[in-house]
């Protein structure tokens, strides 16, 4: 009778702990605490859903981002080459520092295989560096346009020109003629004082307004440049070379400067 009283009071005690700690998740029973479980899983599942879709988003919007930018870069138009018009304007002042230079040959291409002193370079696939001397002189220019070496290798790789044939050649000179901000006036197809002072510092047979070599070499006249630009871009826009029509402003007449003047402008 008592060892019964006893099991039963156990039995009691045993089912009100259970029920007491119920709350606080220990003594669950199997079915509450799969139920924990899934709910756990369903939150874990979920939270990865949502960090999935965030990184999805934000690679998204990367990818849309560096697309957009490729997309933009390839819509734009590429950066114009380096390379000069040659009009009949150019070309006449191209063909007169020929001829102040003493390469012009006629206008044949062997003028842009001449170096310093008359000479014929073997060969245009580089500019030569070689010093020659001659007549008092020592200088390594060569080319129609009578490049310096180092003038040529700051002209070819502002450029990217290679080796050193005719045309660029051609290429380099205008190059020299608008780093020395001539071209505007080449362009307006007179050659002028002005013209011929602004590339007399690159091409000593050009006179500066003094009418002398910037480097004190030997110079051409200005109106024997004049008359020979004016012949040449007349032939090369196809019409007849026009005698210069010589106009004297110059008064007095019978002055000192004005004699000078009327000389200068004989053939």
């Amino acid at each position: 009778m008592l060892n019964g009283l006893l099991l039963s009071r156990l039995s009691s005690l045993v089912v009100f702990t259970v029920a007491a700690l119920a709350p606080y998740g220990l003594g669950t029973a199997p079915a509450q605490a799969q139920a924990e479980q899934a709910n756990t899983e369903q939150f874990n599942a979920d939270q990865l859903s949502t960090e999935k879709l965030t990184t999805e988003k934000l690679t998204t919007e990367n990818l849309t981002t560096e697309t957009t930018r490729t997309e933009l870069l390839f819509r734009l138009p590429p950066p114009a080459p380096l390379i000069f018009a040659i009009t009949p304007e150019r070309r006449a002042l191209l063909n007169t520092i020929r001829y102040a230079e003493g390469t012009w040959a006629g206008g044949d291409q062997i003028g842009y295989r001449i170096m310093f002193g008359g000479g014929l370079m073997p060969s245009l696939d580089r500019h030569p560096d070689r010093v020659i001397r001659k007549s008092g002189y020592a200088s390594a220019a060569a080319g129609a346009y009578q490049f310096m070496p180092f003038t040529w290798s700051l002209a070819s790789r502002t450029l990217g020109l290679a080796a050193f044939g005719p045309k660029v050649q051609d290429q380099a000179a205008i190059f020299l003629i608008q780093r020395r901000g001539a071209l505007p006036l080449a362009d307006q197809g007179l050659f002028t004082r002005h013209l011929a002072a602004k590339l007399a510092p690159e091409w000593a047979s050009f006179p500066t307004l003094a009418g002398r070599s910037f480097y004190g070499q030997p110079v051409r006249r200005f109106n024997e440049l004049r008359r020979f630009y004016e012949d040449n871009l007349a032939q090369l826009r196809g019409l007849e070379p026009v005698a210069l029509v010589q106009k004297s402003s110059c008064e007095p007449a019978d002055s000192l400067f004005c004699r000078v003047e009327a000389l200068q402008r004989l053939p």
